[in-house]
This record gives structure tokens, C-alpha cells and sequence, in this order.
């Protein structure tokens, strides 16, 4: 059974979503794949109090690795790639191609990419730390102005404020 709610964060309003009371979606207003509203399950925050404190220490810069139980559910490709997303360190990026690469598939960065664009867990899985082979940005489901702003307060660049 799926339950869901909704926070506020610097980053607009952020879809919470739990099966079984695991943390398995984390969903930006307008953010491109986001499953319809009716699949989130009721209205209930109590699952979330966990996921809430690390998403505020989070945004505050006090906390720069997740420690939430996560259910990820994907195809066991996309959910490898979901795992090496969760190993690109706070404030640091890879490339599409290099994620291949650790892959042992160099060759496979549109899929890499094409993986990390369905991750369902925004944020808490980083895929906002991927880039283009050049360094630009490059996709982003919740929009290239969230992933510049991500990186840049993930860099020390900028403070979050309120989207």
C-alpha cells in the first residue's frame, strides 16, 4: 500500500511517496516522468518523519549523504545505475560516459542517461549530478534550472532559498 505527502523545500514542492512505508519516490511539482497523483496512495505523513529531517539537514548543509532505506523500483539495470548514483560524492559530478564506464560499458551512456532521467527518487538518489561528456548540463527531469541550483549550493555557491 503506497502513501504519500507533500513538503516544502527550497526547490518547490516535494511529492513524498512510500510503499510499505519504505521511501520509494521523491517527486518535484513539474518534473518530467512523474507518475500520476492517483498512484501515490493516500495522504498520510507518517511514514516520512526520517526522510523529512535528512531532506531539512539536507537543505540546511548540515548533511551530505542520505542514510534513508530506499525501495527502488526499476528495471535491475536502471536500479544499478540508481546504486552508483548514490556513490557520486556531495558536491562532486561524473559524466554520463564515465558512469558507463564503471559500468564496465563504456559504450552505454544513452542508456546510463536514459536510466538516471527515470530515477524516482530525486535528490536522495543524485542524479543531478550527472553531466555531459563537456561538462554542461544535460537533462535534468526537474528542470536545468533545479540541477544548476542543486549543484551550485551542493558546491558552496549559493544558499537555497524558497523556489
Amino acid at each position: 500500500m503506497k502513501q504519500h505527502t507533500v513538503i516544502d523545500s527550497p526547490y518547490g514542492a516535494l511529492t513524498l511517496v512510500a510503499e510499505g512505508g519504505v521511501l520509494c519516490g521523491v517527486y518535484m511539482t513539474d518534473q518530467r516522468h512523474r507518475p500520476p497523483q492517483e498512484s501515490f496512495g493516500d495522504r498520510d505523513g507518517r511514514p516520512f518523519g526520517a526522510a523529512e529531517e535528512q531532506l531539512a539537514a539536507y537543505f540546511a548543509g548540515e548533511l551530505t549523504d542520505f542514510t534513508l532505506e530506499l525501495r527502488l523500483n526499476g528495471t535491475p539495470f536502471q536500479r544499478t545505475v540508481w546504486d552508483r548514483l548514490r556513490r557520486i560524492p556531495y558536491g562532486e559530478t561524473r559524466t554520463y560516459g564515465a558512469l558507463a564506464a564503471e559500468l564496465g560499458n563504456p559504450s552505454a551512456s544513452r542508456a546510463v542517461g536514459l536510466a538516471n532521467g527515470r530515477n524516482p527518487v530525486s535528490i536522495i538518489v543524485p542524479c543531478h549530478r550527472v553531466v555531459g561528456a563537456n561538462g554542461d548540463l544535460t537533462g535534468y527531469g526537474g528542470g536545468l534550472h533545479r540541477k544548476r541550483r542543486l549543484l551550485d549550493f551542493e558546491r558552496g555557491r549559493a544558499v537555497p532559498e524558497l523556489f
